[in-house]
């Protein structure tokens, strides 16, 4: 098709996902960057959050957690650290996930390591974002 993509999202585990798809939208490091097809090449770090992607009209999200984006030859590939399709997340796991990490961050603990807690919050909300209607 003349107005789509391809996207493809890679962890270390393997492929993610490979389809052709009309719009991106990434957490970048300094915001969210959109691409459509025929987009300029370019290369960005991307942060925990949640891609957005359309696909035949519909409205998909995948949960990262760190990584590149690369964009060329009307193609957008990220390689994520880790990288889970909405609807493959269990949404109660995720909760509690978000709540465990509140509790850490709430207690203030000398023994608490901050920025891991810090980190397992971010992703649960991601995680909870993707998988929400």
């Amino acid at each position: 098709m003349a107005n789509t993509f391809e996207l493809r999202v890679v962890t270390p585990e393997g492929e993610v996902l490979q389809e052709d798809v009309e719009f991106v939208l990434v957490p970048g490091e300094d915001g969210e960057l959109g691409f459509l097809p025929n987009h300029a090449p370019l290369i960005a770090g991307i942060n925990t959050g949640v891609l957005r992607y359309n696909v035949n009209g519909g409205k998909k999200k995948i949960a990262l957690s760190g990584g590149f984006v690369e964009v060329a030859d009307n193609q957008a590939t990220i390689l994520a650290d880790t990288a889970e399709k909405g609807e493959m997340i269990d949404l109660d796991r995720a909760i509690a996930a978000k709540d465990r990490a509140e509790k850490r961050l709430s207690l203030k603990a000398e023994e608490t390591d901050i920025k891991r807690a810090e980190f397992a919050l971010r992703r649960a909300l991601a995680r909870i974002s993707a998988a929400e209607k």
